[in-house]
């Protein structure tokens, strides 16, 4: 069981695995596995029969044995004193810490959606052994969730949190090869916020990292969850649109270029800045054949909004001829 838990590096695989093996341990309705996500918040790593509205009695539970490191079991959630406001809690509840390297990593637990006449326990002698296998088994889920963080790392820009230049440099190749076996649009919009360098001048350095820190929120904000928002350098930015033709990489386009108009930056800051940026827009195959020539053409195109009119708008690629 130790080496089938530690045979991926996957935090899903590793949690599916857990709460497969968990139910032939001890059968139950229910089995989730939560540990906390790329942000520090509670998530499902994975999950056998939970249903719809179950959810509450979930983080209620996760959050507890997170915060206080044991187990947790009752005869009915709704009424456990552990419950504080105990709305839309229901069910019985039998949960395991995944504690290794003196933390919890993660919650192991079962739920039957019916008030249960006794409270689910097992005996002492079991939970011992079941303590060290499952600490043995959280190395792996720790190792797991290290590996995808150390993964997000690598890709992530450290100041904005969007993606950043290498993992623009992975996506957009594989997504162009995917259009063309596909036949489907992709489309790349190549954002450079205007007079951006006169937030330094007039402040400092600190202020225009905090511009474009929220720069980049209300862009990603503007962006869809399919889309790949990347900070190419600077104060520019990079995003990748699947299965987007021309009219609708205007219509992200069109939304960001709107929503960076009305925002207010460094409220926080006891100031009050309004800016604006460029946009180039291009389509593959439409303005391109790869995706090198996809990200210039869109660079170009931004470019052309710089030049010929200042700045505050979009622009898209010369069609090809």
């Amino acid at each position: 069981m130790v080496r089938e838990a530690h045979a991926a590096l996957d935090p899903s695989a590793v949690g599916h695995w857990l709460a497969r093996e968990a139910n032939d341990w001890f059968p139950a309705p229910c089995w989730v596995v939560v540990a906390p996500d790329l942000t520090g918040r509670l998530a499902l790593l994975a999950q056998r029969g939970l249903l719809p509205g179950f959810e509450p009695s979930v983080w209620r539970v996760a959050n507890w044995v997170m915060e206080h490191g044991k187990g947790f079991n009752t005869a009915d959630l709704a009424k456990d004193s552990r419950s504080v406001d105990p709305v839309d809690l229901k069910g019985s509840v039998l949960a395991f810490p995944l504690r290794c390297r003196g933390r919890t990593v993660a919650t192991l637990m079962a739920l039957d959606p019916a008030p249960s006449a006794t409270t689910p326990a097992v005996s002492p002698a079991v939970a011992a052994r079941l303590e060290t296998l499952l600490e043995l088994i959280a190395l792996a889920v720790d190792n797991a969730l290290s590996f995808r963080r150390e993964q997000a790392l690598s890709i992530t820009d450290d100041l904005t949190s969007l993606a950043n230049r290498r993992y623009l440099d992975m996506v957009l190749p594989r997504e162009a090869k995917r259009a063309g076996r596909t036949g489907r649009r992709l489309s790349v919009l190549f954002i450079d916020m205007d007079g951006f360098k006169n937030i330094n001048d007039s402040h400092d350095h600190l202020a225009g990292s905090k511009a474009l820190v929220e720069a980049a929120g209300v862009i990603r904000s503007s962006a869809r969850d399919t889309d790949v928002v990347s900070r190419y350098g600077g104060d520019e930015f990079v995003l990748v649109l699947p299965d987007t033709d021309e009219n609708g990489a205007m219509a992200v386009a069109g939304r960001i270029l709107e929503r960076l108009r009305a925002f207010v930056f460094l409220e926080g800051e006891g100031l009050s800045l309004r800016l604006t940026c460029s946009i180039g827009v291009a389509t593959l195959p439409d303005t391109a054949t790869s995706s090198d020539e996809l990200l210039r053409a869109a660079d170009t195109a931004m470019y052309r909004v710089k030049r010929e009119s200042g700045g505050d708008g979009i622009h898209v690629a010369e069609r090809n001829t």
